[in-house]
């Protein structure tokens, strides 16, 4: 039994870390007590105690301990003992990199399938993903493999951005780099937009917050969901 939140981001503008997820946090982990925090990611460099730290402040605000995966002797051990997971933002290359590093793919995998309760925000998220080939991140360093959990039968694009028709910007815009990834790919792309998130409850995967999403499906044109759709039928 899969309980899984996929967020595109942990700070919404305007607001603090995680504070919009707050209540869908209480609910995710209303049974447990205390979590491990993945702070592989490192955004900006941060060190996986600081970067801890900031978790635990905020969860403490809801009554749950935090343990960064870092502390343990036994990553692996930790993972499958853990009565939640939270997979934090920052670079999925980093993220991916370490995670193959500690051998902690199948161990995330098998966790959350059997029911642990999981929140990835950002880089996080994209590994919910079959592969983290639609991340926004630079690689700055080069993971064994790009393949990752395969929670949800798609890959993420956290961070979705829609074109500017008054920018002067005049790279790709990101729906193109998704047509990119379809050349050479033909698994369904979700791009989340800021402040949404994907509520996976076994085979049901649900679009909240207040916008839409965009979907891309190899060979058709891009569409718009609205919150509250059911994603099941891309299993």
């Amino acid at each position: 039994m899969q309980n899984i939140i996929i967020a595109s981001t942990s700070t919404i503008h305007g607001g603090s870390y995680l504070d919009y997820l707050i209540e869908e946090l209480k609910e995710l982990y209303k049974n447990t007590s205390s979590i491990v925090f993945v702070p592989y990611a490192r955004p900006n460099g941060i060190s996986h105690d600081n970067y801890t730290d900031k978790v635990r402040h905020v969860f403490s605000k809801i009554d749950i301990d935090v343990k960064g995966l870092h502390e343990f002797p036994n990553p692996i051990e930790a993972i499958t003992e853990a009565p939640g997971i939270f997979t934090g933002g920052g670079n999925t290359f980093v993220l991916v990199n370490q995670l193959y590093k500690n051998k902690l793919i199948k161990p995330i995998k098998d966790s959350v399938d059997k029911g642990t309760p999981y929140l990835g925000t950002s880089a996080g998220s994209n590994i919910c993903g079959l592969t983290m080939n639609t991340t926004n991140d630079m690689p700055v360093v080069y993971p064994e493999s790009f393949k990752t959990l395969g929670l949800v039968p798609f890959n993420i694009n956290p961070h979705y951005l829609d074109p500017e028709s008054n920018s002067k910007h005049m790279g790709e815009t990101r729906e193109m780099r998704i047509a990119e990834f379809h050349t050479f790919n033909t698994q369904p792309v979700i791009g989340i937009r800021e402040g949404s998130w994907l509520k996976v409850n076994n085979n049901t995967i649900i679009l909240k917050g207040k916008l839409n999403a965009r979907i891309f499906e190899h060979g058709k044109l891009p569409y718009e969901i609205e919150p509250k759709t059911d994603l099941s039928q891309l299993y």
